[in-house]
């Protein structure tokens, strides 16, 4: 099968991304086999690529925003299966015994397996998984549009959640791309309202017609103190920046798996039981919860498509952010 290989971690601007003839994967027990018709390009895919996430697996084929129907099943997975169009996201698989998954934190499982960074993923023709960690998709989304959802979706429906933004109060979101474009939607529909800090002039006009009522550039002042906010631009210096447009009692959430260097804080915009906190991985249960509400709210993901063949020219244009809303690789 074709896919786009990292054979070694390097800079976007040198296409460390191969293309490849690699043996098509057969599913094991408990697992299915999925004909890719589309997968999502993330910063998470960027960080595998260029070392800003330790090598865990080499070589790999990134992609863990899959969309694709289930052409093969393993021993003990319902034949039934066969011809479902599901979603694969970045949990790949948990152990289910440590104290994480015992107690409804699968997301933090010690043993945690990550597409596209422990195990082949979704930019290639065929990938597996385990039955149990694909998301069935409603049919009303295609391919294109539904693979922003898991991850980017499923990481902004629960830094949303995790940042306490609650209907009637104000929330700010700090960075503008995938994740955020469609967290807007969500927060919207629930009567949130949305403030935008973005550095894009495209990515404001995005953010304005998916109904922000303030958008501004990260070192502007918003007009009234934001409830809560989400950083999804992977910019330490942010933090210090949104604290001091954080109302009291209001919470931080940091939605991006890696960030550069935070610096000093001065303790005085941290006081007032204001609150910084991570957001790590996710469930499955956030996986379904996010394609549920999206499909019930009518969620619009804009995205650009690609050629499988253009994955390094696909996530140049994603960390440059020429991307207004989601990249999306086409096999």
């Amino acid at each position: 099968m074709r896919a786009m290989l990292l054979e070694k971690q390097a800079a976007i601007v040198t296409a460390p991304l191969v293309a490849r003839e690699i043996e098509s994967p057969a599913p094991g027990r408990g697992e299915v086999r999925l004909r890719v018709r589309a997968c999502g390009i993330c910063h998470t895919d960027l960080h595998v690529v260029e070392g800003d996430l330790a090598p865990r697996r080499m070589p790999i084929v990134p992609g863990h925003q899959v969309v694709g129907e289930i052409d093969a099943v393993g021993e003990g997975v319902d034949p039934s299966r066969i011809g479902s169009r599901v979603g694969l996201p970045w949990l790949h698989g948990t152990c289910g015994e440590c104290r994480f998954c015992r107690s409804g934190r699968e997301n933090l499982c010690d043993n945690a397996r990550f597409t596209g960074c422990d195990v082949n993923g979704g930019f290639a023709e065929w990938c597996v998984a385990p039955a149990a960690f694909v998301v069935d998709l409603p049919p009303q989304i295609d391919a294109a549009h539904a693979a922003p959802l898991l991850c980017a979706g499923i990481i902004g429906y629960r830094s949303l959640r995790l940042s306490g933004a609650a209907p009637g109060s104000r929330l700010g979101l700090v960075g503008f791309g995938a994740a955020a474009h469609i967290a807007i939607q969500i927060a919207v529909a629930r009567e949130i309202e949305v403030h935008v800090a973005t550095r894009s002039t495209s990515h404001r006009r995005l953010a304005a017609d998916l109904g922000a009522s303030w958008c501004g550039d990260a070192d502007d002042s918003p007009p009234l103190r934001w409830d809560a906010a989400i950083i999804f631009a992977p910019a330490g210096e942010l933090v210090v920046k949104t604290l001091r447009h954080l109302e009291k009692g209001g919470t931080i959430a940091l939605g991006g798996i890696h960030m550069s260097p935070i610096g000093p804080i001065d303790y005085a915009d941290w006081w007032g039981e204001r609150v910084i906190r991570t957001v790590a991985n996710s469930t499955r249960d956030d996986g379904r919860e996010l394609v549920e509400e999206a499909a019930r709210i009518g969620v619009k993901t804009h995205v650009t498509q690609y050629a499988l063949a253009d994955a390094n020219r696909a996530l140049a244009d994603l960390k440059s952010s020429r991307l207004n809303g989601a990249g999306v690789l086409i096999p």
